[in-house]
Formats: structure tokens, sequence, C-alpha cells
């Protein structure tokens, strides 16, 4: 370290340098046991990217799996549990530089089932390494991660043929497994594809060409990883800035701050404000390290406007002349990551930017076969599925198509009991009819001049409303089986029990979109005839009469599947 040092004047200038060089994302991936953490090993070892006490512990470990004195794939298997299997489980990320660039690897599970841990690391990437074992060829695994790499719009893919000394580094054995991955390539649509015979265990074109394989007169894979173009063309070249935080540290000051996404600022650039539609101007651009004139993609900035809009997080700031979709309706590709199945109509929490809005799938529209890319039919989707389906949000979304941008095309769904992330979205096309211009919207994402209708509190609850009459006894087992299903319940007790009330507050609770919960003993018999005659106009569910101390299965059972016939929207017109 000295000796680079020297070659500075300060300790910062060193910094400095290190931070102006570009940073490449990439990703490894691969079948089981094709030698992805093997290949990063030696890559950091080689690069000079492992400090001496990481080698020297991996030196000392007991688990060798390899036949020299160092087994590379420690330096990346992390976990006790992948050193001892010898496989990776979760997403190991490593950093490391050289003079050229800085790196940040996500070595990826190779078992089938961990294809949602491969989904999120390569989430980020701008490249993706496929490891090809050379004695195996392309298995079904290389296809479905090199489709994963495609679907999720990585722009360049590196087929490192792998083990070439257990195939004698054969020519042949390289260039047919090179024709059989460009063809893949070129069936999946990706535009950059090269292929590298390598051997992780001894180090062939890894960092240093091998004169083991004079025939190959490409670049070893630091140096294509060291060249390859970091930044690619943006198909959209308008400001998108998501605003994570209002800043007003007092009366002089109210910026907004967040990170651009798309496209570059500059002092006095006009700027809309989604979705009110409202415009103003850039007054400052304000960064930790002071004012600049201009700032662009990836860079966090807090921007102070001309006047005073009123903005809050989640919205968005962008260019006038191309602004995004706003929408409540949309087709997606959903890498589902859940243990629990998808139900379709129930409610989750979508993550878009940095705004956060109730959404529900409405349609899977068919499951992918990621080994034969066929579109098969499917009701429901298990976990690490991957399919196409319809959204429906409660607020517009404000977003552009996932081939326009990854950042502004995708989101998370969030299960909002647990708060787990249950599956990851990119964005195809808009849903007919259901955009929204965004200079009819307020601050809030919603038209103001047009009443909420009873359509459109059944988009936000994702149910029509309804009333069950439960046993006493039973009725917190019973809202609690309701609420775990998504559905927005509320319990009538005590004072608007009373014959004078129950129909007024009912009548209210109704007409917001909610599931209404009562002890049916609690009710007296005038109430209850009139709440039978109330049945043709609006959905009352009777249910006392499976009468128990505590709720059994057979009543929540009941109790559900009426629920769940809510989902399908036939009632929605009598709400109103």
């Amino acid at each position: 370290m000295s000796t680079v040092l020297a070659t500075f004047e300060t300790f910062d200038s060193f910094l400095q340098q290190e931070l102006k060089k570009d940073l490449l994302r990439f990703t490894t991936a691969g079948s089981v046991d094709d030698g992805k953490s093997t290949l990063i090993g030696r890559l950091l070892h080689d690069a000079k990217g492992v400090y001496e006490d990481q080698l020297a512990s991996v030196k000392k470990s007991k688990v060798n799996r390899s036949n020299g004195l160092i087994d590379f794939s420690l330096l990346t298997d992390g976990l006790r549990a992948e050193r001892e299997q010898g496989i990776t489980i979760d997403v190991a990320y490593r950093y490391f530089a050289t003079a050229r660039r800085r790196f940040i690897i996500a070595d990826t599970p190779g078992h089938e089932q961990y294809t949602r841990n491969m989904a999120t690391g390569a989430s980020t990437a701008n490249l993706a390494i496929i490891l090809v074992d050379a004695t195996k060829g392309i298995l079904p695994q290389t296809r479905r991660h090199s489709y994963i790499a495609s679907l999720l719009g990585i722009p360049n893919l590196v087929a490192a043929i792998n083990k070439m000394d257990l195939v004698d580094y054969r020519e042949d054995v390289f260039l047919r497994l090179s024709d059989d991955f460009r063809e893949l390539a070129a069936q999946l649509g990706i535009p950059s594809a090269i292929c590298i015979p390598v051997s992780a265990t001894e180090g062939d074109n890894i960092v240093d060409a091998s004169e083991k394989t004079p025939w190959y007169e490409g670049p070893t894979l630091l140096e294509y990883l060291e060249t390859v173009p970091v930044h690619e063309a943006a198909s959209i070249e308008s400001l998108r800035f998501p605003v994570q935080l209002v800043i007003r540290p007092d009366s002089t000051f109210r910026g907004f701050a967040g990170q651009i996404v798309l496209g570059r600022v500059r002092v006095g650039d006009p700027i809309v404000a989604l979705p009110s539609g409202k415009s103003s101007s850039v007054r400052s651009i304000v960064t930790f390290d002071g004012n600049v004139d201009s700032a662009g993609q990836g860079e966090s900035v807090t921007l102070e406007l001309a006047n005073e809009i009123d903005i809050s997080r989640g919205d968005m700031l962008v260019s006038p002349s191309k602004q995004p979709t706003a929408s409540t309706s949309f087709a997606a590709t959903l890498v589902w990551m859940s243990e629990k199945p998808l139900v379709a109509g129930q409610s989750y929490l979508a993550k878009h930017t940095t705004r956060a809005v109730k959404a529900r799938v409405t349609n899977v529209r068919h499951r992918v076969n990621v080994n034969t890319l066929a579109h098969e039919a499917a009701g429901d989707l298990e976990m690490n599925s991957i399919a196409v389906v319809d959204v429906e949000t409660s607020q517009p979304l404000l977003f552009d198509l996932y081939e326009q941008s990854r950042s502004t095309g995708s989101f998370i769904l969030i299960d909002p009991i647990s708060n787990a992330t249950v599956a990851a979205g990119m964005i195809l096309e808009v849903s007919s009819g259901s955009t929204t211009p965004a200079r009819h919207l307020d601050s809030r994402g919603v038209d103001s001049s047009v009443p909420v209708t009873a359509i459109e509190k059944f988009e936000r609850h994702g149910h029509v409303p309804a009333m069950f009459l439960v046993p006493g006894a039973a009725i917190e087992a019973v809202e609690r089986a309701l609420f775990a299903e998504g559905f927005e319940t509320v319990v009538l007790r005590g004072d608007a029990l009373r014959r004078e009330l129950f129909f007024h507050v009912f009548d209210l609770l109704y007409s917001a979109g909610l599931v209404i919960l009562a002890g049916a003993e609690t009710l007296d018999a005038e109430v209850r005839v009139k709440l039978q005659q109330e049945r043709a106009d609006r959905t009352v569910f009777d249910v006392s009469s499976i009468a128990d101390e505590v709720a059994s299965k057979e009543l929540i059972s009941r109790v559900l599947a009426n629920a769940r016939s809510l989902r399908l929207g036939t009632h929605a017109e009598k709400g109103e």
C-alpha cells in the first residue's frame, strides 16, 4: 500500500483517484458445480484482491475440495453451511479493484431452488458471467440463468467455458460450446455475448493469458471486465428524480433529496412535479460537497426549486418534454420469491422507486418454462416461478417500461403482514384504457374532480363490502383469519349494535367498502329480519348456525370461502 500511496501527494488524492474509476457490477451464475465460486476466488486471488488474513484463513480451513494448496471457492462461500456442503446458498457479494476499474461481484447460487437468489444478485448487474462446464456443456440451469439475465435486461453476457483442463484444452470442444451458447444468447435476444476458455482451478485465462490455449486470441476474463462498456446508452434521456426526503432545516430552504435514476439536471432547468403536474425550475443543486451546476444519473442530490410546490416522498420530478406513464393497471413479468404461493386478488404492497401503494395481481397470463421458454397456463405461482401477470394498484404509479429503464420499470411486492418481499416485477406494458394523464392528478395521485366510486373502493381494498354474522365467541378468530387473507375488516360492538344506531353505522361502513363482522346473538330479532331483507341489495352472510365456543375449522373455512368470492368484484356496483 505504501508503494501505491507514494505516487500520490496525499491519502485524499489517492481516494479521489480511486473514486474516479468506473464501477462494474457483475454476477456469476450457472449450474451446480460449474465452478462459479472457484472462478471468483481465483479472480480475486490473482488480481491481488484478497487480504492476507483471508488467504490465511482459507489455507487453514479443514475443508478443501481442490487438489491444490488453496480451495479458491472458500474465498466466496462465506456461510458455514456453504463451506460444509460445498455449494453456494445465499448471494455472496465481494469487492475488489484494479488499476483500471472497481468491481462488485455477486456470486449467486446454482441450485434450482435458489433461483430467486440469482434474480436478486443479478438485479443491479451490468454484466453476467455464465459458467459452462466444458465436460457437460449447456445444461438446463445454464439456460435458466441465461434467461433470467436476459429478463433482467443485463446488457453483457460472458460465457466462461470452465474446466478446460479436464478436456485437455481442446479447441474443438471450446468452439462447439461457444456456438451452442451464442445460439442460446441469440434466442434470448441478448445483444452482446462473448465466450472465454478458462480453468478456474489452474488459473488459465483468468488474469493472465494461458500458454495452454495458443489457439485462443481473445481477452482474458479480467481484461474483458476492465474494458467492457459500463454505461449503456439510455433509451430515455429525460429526467427521472423520485423524491426520497423533503429537507427543510429552516424557513429559508426547502429541498427535495433523492437519487437521479435517469437523465441529467442543470440549474435553471424546467421541471414538472408528478403526480400533481405542477411546474417549476431548478434553483440550486446541493450535494455533500456543496452546490454544483449539474448532476447526472446515479448521483444523490438535493434539488431546490424556484417556487413552493406541495411535494412529498414518492412524488417524482421529471422533464416536461417526456414524462413517465401514470397508470393503475399494467402487465409485468413477475419472479415469485415467497414460499407462500401467489393468491390472485390478495392485497400486497407495491414498492416502486420511492413510492409504496396497495396492489394486487388480478390475473396470471402464463407461466414461463425457463428450460424450454414455453408459455404454460397457471392459476397460481410457487416459489421461483416466473410468469407474466396483470397488476392493479390503488394509486397510479409513475413508470417507464422496463426495457426503457430498469430503475423506473421495476418494482417489488411486499406482504403487508410479514413485511417480506414476495416478488420482483418488471413492467412490460400498460393495460388498455388504464392510463391517467398526470396533469389531472393531485399530490396524492388521484383525480379530485371526480367522486370516489364503489369500483375505486373495490380496487383499493381488493374486495367488495360485505356483512358476516358469526358466533360471538368466535368473532376475534374470524377477524384474524380474514385479516391474514388481506381483507379490510371492522367489528361492530357495544352501542353500535343498538337498534337505532345499527343500520346507520352499517350503511357508513358498507359504503366505505369494508367487511363488517358482528356477533349474531347480540342482534335483536328485528335487526336480523331486516338484514335478511337487505340480502337483495347488500352482501350479507349468516354463518351463525355453525355454533361453537371457539372458531372451528368448519366455520373459518365457510367464512373464507364466502369472503374469497368478494374478490370477484361482481357486487361492486351494489356498493355505490
